[in-house]
């Protein structure tokens, strides 16, 4: 039986608090990061992107919640899907991101960061000088170019686009064979910056491949597999880590292009995917929680939400009140107004891990989003951009109440 949905008012009433940020979990929303420390203690400050797309502000961002070290957060746009800040063109004129503070001296480029910040806090399991872990650091060099050759070149003829996928197989090989030289799931005997620094590429390998090319990286290569079943019991991890449909659409503005092969496998994965289900997204189950997090997270932005979408004076903001309805109580359905779905599936393209909620979250968001329109209809809310993310741009999103 069809129901009303439930006003603003009764969902905050069926809402949890948010966690706390500041001693809590690993979070993305997090702009001090404490530890247990006082505001006293902290010498850092990380400048990393608002939407928690750059893989080289997670690698930082990473290492600095395994260490525990005390920090604060400012967020900058990356150009991709918004101007650059007046006031970080003026501090970092290329603009480069991640940059980091420390005791007042100011370090750009990653690599740069890491060792200024173990010269100060020490290494992460094993120093970033460390024989092995430089070897680990050139493999994930090699591993990160095979994956760039084969995602990004268009490949004038299938032998080519076969070519580099065996370069590209022989890399994973690799990295599967330095995993399996040590007798736990990590590079090195305990987990480390060697870790740390081959996370962000790794997963954004993972999601590329398996909805551009086909291919499942973690159940083709089970030590890979088991390394990322290890770092998933890491709440550090679970905190930075995105999923598949957030990389797949973040990855072709930053790198140029992602080319799909086209072949009935691609294909079909990309159905998966669009539909919630690619297997080797995540190990872990999802925790019952994961509902209530998504309504927490719609509420705190729900104004800028509806402000966004250009599909607002479409019924969209009572047809989303009806999504969220239905997330919390699926038996009776909410039936939106007549031409939202395309309000509901353009907010369903665009929730992003971690930047808005953690991996479950969002899947059971993006379902509830489009099980709703399919009440309405088929409408669709067109592509979403390849060329750039300024339909992401963050700016009405600031002002949020904390």
């Amino acid at each position: 039986m069809a129901r009303t949905p439930l006003s603003w008012e009764e969902l905050e009433a069926l809402a949890p608090s948010e966690p706390e940020r500041v001693n809590g979990p690993t979070s993305s929303q997090a702009r001090l990061r404490l530890f247990g420390a006082s505001e006293a203690d902290v010498r850092v400050t990380l400048y990393r992107d608002n939407h928690a797309w750059c893989p080289y502000c997670q690698k930082v961002w990473l290492w600095l919640e395994e260490k525990r070290i005390p920090y604060r957060v400012q967020k900058v746009s990356m150009r991709c899907y918004g101007e650059k800040e007046s006031w970080y063109s003026q501090r970092v004129p290329s603009g480069m991101l991640p940059a980091l503070e420390l005791d007042g001296r100011l370090i750009t480029e990653s690599d740069a960061i890491l060792l200024a910040l173990e010269a100060a806090f020490g290494p992460l399991g094993v120093s970033l000088e460390d024989a092995a872990v430089k070897d680990v650091r050139r493999l994930e060099r090699r591993f990160f170019r095979a994956w760039c050759h084969w995602l990004c070149s268009p490949h004038a003829t299938a032998a080519d686009g076969q070519l580099a996928q065996q370069q590209f197989e022989r890399m994973a090989s690799a990295v599967s064979e330095a995993l399996e030289a040590t007798e736990g799931p990590f590079f090195l005997p305990v987990f480390s910056a060697a870790d740390g620094i081959f996370v962000p590429f790794m997963e954004r390998a993972s999601a590329s491949l398996y909805a551009y090319k086909g291919y499942d990286l973690r159940q083709a290569n089970p030590a890979i597999d088991a390394w990322f079943r290890a770092l998933e019991r890491r709440s550090t991890y679970l905190g930075t880590q995105s999923d598949f449909h957030t990389h797949v659409h973040d990855l072709p503005p930053q790198m140029g292009a992602c080319h799909p092969s086209g072949e009935a496998g691609q294909r079909l994965c990309w159905q998966r995917l669009a539909d919630g289900l690619a297997p080797s997204e995540t190990s872990l189950e999802e925790p019952p929680e994961a509902a209530r997090e998504a309504l927490v997270r719609v509420l705190k932005h729900r104004l800028a939400i509806v402000q966004v979408n250009p599909f607002r004076d479409d019924g969209f903001e009572p047809a989303l009140r009806c999504a969220l309805s239905n997330l919390l109580a699926p038996q009776a359905l909410c039936v939106p107004p007549a031409g939202s779905a395309a309000g509901l599936r353009h907010l369903r393209e665009r929730i992003s891990v971690p930047r808005d909620m953690g991996l479950h979250a969002a899947r059971r968001l993006r379902q509830v989003l489009e099980s709703t329109a399919a009440l309405d209809g088929d409408q669709e809310a067109g592509p979403i951009p390849t060329r750039h993310r300024h339909d992401q741009d963050p700016r009405p999103f600031r002002n949020a109440p904390v």
